[in-house]
């Protein structure tokens, strides 16, 4: 099986997030980065899958700054067999539809038999791009599996994902992408020597040019979504201590929540 893993950098769920001056971008003056905690699950199951199939290769890749490799030796660190940087300028500023266009061509250079994606990203949210690179790749998806069976023989699968009430099962043939959700299983740590074996492991570097995609097509001013405005939410009011016996206390309660909160 020849599996890929796309993940994301994206600050540590302890950084204390600020909106950058211009109100178009956070403040990330001193933070520190993680590979994205959805995309973890994709990596880990691409490593129990080569590992109960017995052969196989996990490639981790991902779009960024030369930051973005700490996330890439971190996956080649768990057990990943070679990694895939894409790194350009013209990417800054590019917007989730480009992010999936680049991917996608990536992806295109090696016949994947499963491609993993993490149900959303920590930081932005959107939880789209897995699916959009399925569309511009022709591929079948599931999104949001919690469990997952591979019967390679006959290229398929059978994917378990929540829906409300109920667990719903979904055949699919491979090639196929899954994007993955808290539950699928439980990402191993980096050992020691998996950190230093990760030193010896490829990373491929590749830019626009080797991916066939022109600059421009891809820059801010192509981008199909804008963000307007990063704020941070209002400053919460102290609450009010109402003060007498239980019975004032009460009726004092009423009135707030009917005049000032008018919620009664």
């Amino acid at each position: 099986m020849n599996i890929a893993a796309c993940i994301k950098q994206v600050p540590a769920t302890e950084s204390k997030i600020r909106p950058s001056t211009d109100g178009k971008d956070i403040d990330r003056t001193g933070l520190s980065y993680v590979v994205n905690p959805y995309d973890e699950f994709g990596v880990e199951e691409g490593l129990k899958i080569k590992e109960q199939l017995g052969d196989g290769s996990v490639t981790a890749i991902s779009i960024g700054g030369e930051k973005v490799a700490e996330a890439l030796r971190t996956c080649l660190a768990v057990g990943s067999d070679q990694a895939i940087h894409i790194q350009d300028d013209a990417i800054e500023g590019s917007d989730g539809h480009a992010i999936a266009r680049i991917l996608a061509a990536a992806l295109k250079k090696s016949d994947y038999d499963i491609i993993f994606f993490g149900r959303q990203a920590i930081d932005d949210d959107s939880g789209a791009i897995g699916i959009h690179v399925a569309d511009l790749m022709g591929l079948p998806h599931v999104a949001g599996i919690n469990k997952l069976e591979i019967i390679p023989d006959e290229k398929r699968a059978v994917a378990n994902r929540q829906i409300e009430g109920a667990t719903e099962v979904i055949e699919i043939s491979l090639p196929a992408i899954f994007t993955c959700q808290k539950g699928l299983n439980e990402p191993r740590y980096a050992s020691l020597p998996g950190i230093m074996k990760a030193k010896q492991k490829p990373m491929t570097v590749l830019s626009l040019s080797d991916l066939e995609i022109s600059a421009d097509s891809v820059d801010s001013s192509k981008a199909k979504t804008t963000v307007i405005k990063i704020e941070s939410p209002p400053a919460r009011s102290a609450g009010i201590i109402i003060e007498g016996s239980p019975s004032e206390a009460v009726a004092e309660l009423i009135r707030l929540l009917r005049e000032e909160a008018k919620v009664l």
